[in-house]
C-alpha cells in the first residue's frame, strides 16, 4: 500500500459540561447511589479538565512559537562508550564504534518502510508527530508513581535520539512533544521515515538500516525480504532482549516478529495468505564476521553488559553510542585469575585424554556474597570462536543440588542430627532399588552432616520422600535462593536431590551465595553504574533482595556444607586456608551405546564475601562424556578432582586482601542444641525429625519400615569398609593418580549401571 505523502490532522476533541440538575424548592435531595456519585466525579474531572485545556491553550501555544529545531546531538553522532572493570579507571573494551551508513528514501526497500511503522507507530502516515493516547498511557504512568516514559511514535523517537537527552525528566519531555508536533508540520514524513531509518539503534553495533541489513543478514538493505525486514524492524524494540543470536531470545523474538507481520497484514502490505506463511518460523540467519572486539574470554563480558543493558530502562541507542562510561562489577585480578585457572585444568585433562582442548569446557562464575555483583566470568577461551557462555549455560547440576534438599528440609521439621537411610532400601511400591555409588553402605541412619560430607544419595531421597510436597518443596527453596528452574526440574521427587534439575553455573554460584548471606537473596548483575557523556550518573545498580531460608536455616546448612570440605569430598580445598562451605557434583547418564558416562561436574563453594562455581562438560552442546578426561587413576571425572582444584586456584587470588571471617556457629534448628561430639557425628538414631512441628505430618517411613534389600546388597559393617583416602595436595600433578574421593561417585550409579535413586535408563542423576 502507497505511504500518504502528507500527514493528516488530528480531529478536534468536543468539550462539553457535565449535566446538572437542581431538586424542586422544598424538597429534601435523595441519596445519590454509587454509580452517581462515579459518574458525579467524572463530570466535575471531566470539567477540570476543559478549563486547564482552555488555560494552557496560550501557554502551550507560546511554547510552540517558541520551540527551534537544534542541530543534531553531535555527541551522539560522533562519540564511543567504554566499559571499564569496577575500578572505574581500567578498560575493558568498548561497546559500538557508531557504524552508520545513510541511504537515501527510494533506495530504501518498501519491506522496511511498512515493517516499522507497522512495528513502532502504526498510524504514523496520519498522526500529527505524537500521541495523544500515548501521552495519556504516560501521564498516567506517572500519576501511579511510574517513571517518566519515552517517545511513542517514530517521530517522538526519532527526536529523542538526535535531538535530545537520555534525561527522564518532564521539561524534556513537553520539549520532545513540541519539537515533535513541530517537525510533524513542517518535514514530510518521508523525510522523516528516512533519517528515523538511518538513526536508529538495531543492535549487534549497527545504527541505520543499510548497517543493520548487513549485520544481520550480510546484504545492503534494498535487498531486504519481507521476513527479513520483519526481523529488523522487530529488534530495534530492544536489541539486547530480541537478539537472534542468543538462542534465549528466539521465541520472545518470533512473538514480536508475528505481531510485526500482522501488522504488515492490517496495513494491506501483505496477503494473509502470505502472513501465515511467514509467521511459521524465523528467516535464516547467516553466519556474520564477529567484531575483533569481543575477541577472547572478555568477549563473554562484553556480551553479558550489552545483554543487561536491555533490561535495566535506559534508551540502549544513547547508551550504546553516546559517549556513556559503563562500569562494570567485574574485578580485574579475579577475572586474570578465572581464565587462568580454567585454561590451565583444561589444558592438562585435554592433554591426558589425547584430546583438544576445544572439546572440553570450563566454566566459571563467582558472585559477591553480600551485593549479587558478579566479580568475576569464564565463558570459555574466545567468544568470536565459540559464542556460547558456558557460565551462563544450564546443565544438571548433580549433588550440588542436595543444598537446597537441605535447607527445605530444615525449613520444614527436619534438623541436622536428623537421620536417614545410609544403605541401600527400596521405596514403597517401586522395585528400583534406592543405592549408592558402587553400592556403598553407610550403616542403618546417618545424620544430615555427615549424609552432606559424604554425599550420601540414599539419605537425601529418603529426606526428600519424607518431606511434604517433597519435589515442590525443594524446588520452591532453589528458585529463592537465586536457580530459576529450566530443564529437568519435572524429574521424578527421587531424581531431584541428586541433580537431575539444570542450573547454569552463574546462577548456582548465586544461590549458594544466599547461604552465605544469611538466608537473603541478591540478585546477580554485572553492571555497577553509568555515567552518559557529561559525566552525570544516570544509572546505578541497586538488586531488589529477597529472603529465601530463614537464617538459622542458612546457618545450619552452611555448618553442613563445610562438613564437605572438613571431612568429605571436597577437602582438597582446604587448601585455600579460610572457612569454606561447598559441595562436589558429578552426573552420570545412561546413553544408548556408551552405557553410563558423565556429563557435567562441579565443584560450588563459598567463603563469607565470596561465592564461586566451576562447571566442566564437553562436546560440541555439553552434553559428551567427560569420562576420557578424568584425572588419571580416576574412575571418573569428579568433582572433587579438575572442578575442585579450579576452584582453589581461582579464589586463592580472588580472596586475596580480604579478611578471613568465621561462617556463623550453627543455629540446630528444630532440635535442642548440637550432638554430644560434634566432631564426630552419630550415625543412627531414629530417622525421623528431632522435632517435629505439629503443622508438619510425622514423616511416612523410616528404615525399618522399608523392604529389606537384597541379599547381595545387605549392609556391610562400618568397620569392614574402605577407610577414607587422605584429601589430594592442592599441588598435586594431574598425572598423578588418586583414589576416589569416599562414599561418593558416579551419580549414585548402582552396580547395574542404572541410577541408583533414578528411574528407568536414560535418566540423570548426580552425585559428589
Amino acid at each position: 500500500m502507497a505511504e500518504p505523502t502528507t500527514g493528516g490532522k488530528t480531529p478536534r476533541r468536543g468539550s462539553g459540561a457535565p449535566a446538572s440538575g437542581s431538586a424542586k424548592p422544598g424538597k429534601r435531595k435523595p441519596k445519590r447511589t454509587r454509580g452517581q456519585k462515579v459518574g458525579r466525579f467524572f463530570g466535575i474531572t471531566a470539567l477540570v479538565v476543559a478549563i486547564c485545556m482552555v488555560l494552557g491553550f496560550g501557554a502551550l501555544a507560546v511554547g510552540y512559537l517558541r520551540t527551534e529545531v537544534p542541530d543534531p546531538n553531535k555527541a551522539f553522532t560522533t562519540n564511543t562508550t567504554f566499559v571499564y572493570y569496577d575500578d572505574g579507571k581500567t578498560q575493558l573494551s568498548s561497546l559500538a564504534i557508531q557504524n552508520r551508513q545513510s541511504i537515501s528514501y527510494d533506495e530504501m526497500p518498501a519491506s522496511i518502510k511498512e515493517a516499522i511503522v507497522a512495528a513502532e507507530n502504526r498510524t504514523f502516515w496520519t498522526d500529527p508527530g505524537i500521541s495523544i493516547s500515548g501521552m495519556a498511557r504516560a501521564a498516567l504512568n506517572i500519576a501511579r508513581g511510574g517513571s517518566l516514559q519515552g517517545g511513542s511514535t517514530i517521530t517522538q523517537q526519532y527526536i529523542k535520539v538526535l535531538y535530545l537527552t537520555e534525561n527522564q525528566t518532564v521539561s524534556r519531555k513537553i520539549k520532545e512533544i513540541f519539537l515533535a508536533a513541530k517537525l510533524g508540520r513542517s518535514v514530510p514524513k518521508q523525510d522523516i521515515l528516512r533519517d528515523y531509518l538511518n538513526t536508529i539503534y538495531f543492535g549487534h553495533g549497527a545504527y541505520g538500516i543499510q548497517a543493520a541489513s548487513k549485520a544481520y543478514f550480510g546484504i545492503d538493505a534494498k535487498k531486504l525480504s519481507v521476513p527479513q525486514a520483519a526481523v529488523l524492524a522487530s529488534v530495534i524494540n530492544n536489541p539486547s532482549l530480541f537478539d537472534p543470536d542468543d538462542p534465549d531470545n528466539r521465541p520472545r523474538l518470533l512473538d514480536r516478529y508475528r505481531y510485526v507481520l500482522d501488522g504488515m497484514r492490517q496495513a494491506g502490505n501483505i496477503t494473509p495468505a502470505q502472513e501465515a506463511q511467514y509467521a511459521k518460523a524465523l528467516p535464516k540467519f547467516p553466519k556474520i564476521k564477529t567484531p575483533e572486539r569481543y575477541g577472547g574470554p572478555q568477549g563473554f563480558l562484553l556480551k553479558a553488559v550489552e545483554d543487561e543493558l536491555g533490561t535495566i530502562g535506559l534508551d540502549e541507542s544513547q547508551v550504546q553510542g553516546g559517549g556513556y562510561k559503563i562500569v562494570t562489577t567485574f574485578d580485574k585480578k579475579s577475572e586474570d585469575a578465572a581464565v587462568e585457572a580454567a585454561q590451565k585444568y583444561t589444558k592438562i585433562a585435554a592433554g591426558n585424554a589425547g584430546r583438544k582442548t576445544s572439546t572440553l569446557h570450563a566454566a566459571v562464575a563467582s558472585v559477591d556474597v553480600s551485593t549479587g555483583a558478579v566479580r568475576a566470568m569464564y565463558g570459555g577461551p574466545n567468544y568470536i570462536d565459540n559464542s556460547r557462555n558456558w557460565a551462563t549455560t544450564h546443565r544438571p547440576t548433580a549433588s550440588t543440588f542436595k543444598a537446597f534438599t537441605l535447607a527445605a528440609g530444615l525449613e520444614n521439621g527436619f534438623s541436622l542430627r536428623s537421620t536417614f537411610h545410609g544403605n541401600t532400601w527400596y521405596l514403597p511400591g517401586d522395585p528400583i532399588p534406592v543405592r549408592n555409588e558402587n553400592n556403598d553402605q553407610y550403616g542403618y541412619a546417618v545424620n544430615l552432616i555427615r549424609a552432606t560430607a559424604l554425599s550420601i544419595n540414599t539419605a537425601f531421597v529418603d529426606l526428600i520422600t519424607q518431606l511434604k510436597d517433597g519435589r515442590a518443596a525443594v524446588e520452591k527453596v532453589a528458585e529463592d535462593a537465586g536457580a530459576p528452574k529450566t530443564t529437568g526440574w519435572d524429574a521424578a521427587e527421587r531424581n531431584v536431590p541428586i541433580g537431575t534439575p539444570e542450573v547454569s553455573p552463574l546462577n548456582l554460584a548465586s544461590a549458594y551465595a544466599t547461604f552465605a548471606n544469611g538466608g537473603v537473596h541478591v540478585p546477580v548483575h554485572v553492571i555497577k553504574a553509568i555515567y552518559d557523556h557529561n559525566g552525570n550518573l544516570v544509572y546505578k545498580a541497586d538488586p531488589k533482595t529477597n529472603r529465601a531460608v530463614s537464617k538459622d536455616v542458612a546457618a545450619d546448612t552452611t555448618y553442613a556444607l563445610s562438613s564437605v570440605v572438613d571431612q568429605g569430598t571436597g577437602r582438597v580445598v582446604q587448601a585455600l586456608g579460610r572457612p569454606v562451605a561447598g559441595k562436589t557434583g558429578t552426573n552420570g547418564v545412561d546413553t544408548p551405546g556408551q552405557g553410563n558416562i558423565v556429563n557435567s561436574s562441579w565443584f560450588v563453594g563459598y567463603t563469607r564475601q565470596i561465592s564461586t562455581a566451576v562447571m566442566y562438560v564437553a562436546g560440541n552442546s555439553g552434553s559428551a562424556s567427560l569420562d576420557p578426561y578424568r584425572q588419571p587413576g580416576d574412575t571418573t571425572f569428579y568433582g572433587a578432582t579438575y572442578p575442585a582444584r579450579t576452584w582453589l586456584d581461582y579464589m586463592q587470588v580472588a580472596t586475596q586482601g580480604q579478611s578471613i571471617e568465621k561462617f556463623p556457629d550453627p543455629a540446630w534448628v528444630n532440635t535442642d542444641g548440637p550432638p554430644p561430639a560434634t566432631s564426630a557425628p552419630p550415625t543412627s538414631a531414629t530417622p525421623t525429625p528431632s522435632k517435629t512441628p505439629s503443622s508438619t505430618p510425622t514423616p511416612s517411613a523410616t528404615p525399618s519400615e522399608t523392604p529389606s534389600a537384597p541379599a547381595s546388597s545387605a549392609s556391610a559393617p562400618e568397620s569392614s569398609r574402605t577407610p577414607e583416602p587422605p584429601a589430594p595436595s592442592s599441588s598435586s600433578s594431574s598425572s598423578s593418580g588418586s583414589p576416589e574421593p569416599p562414599g561418593r561417585g558416579r551419580n549414585g550409579e548402582n552396580a547395574t549401571g542404572t541410577s541408583s535413586a533414578a528411574g528407568p535408563a536414560g535418566s540423570t542423576s548426580g552425585n559428589g
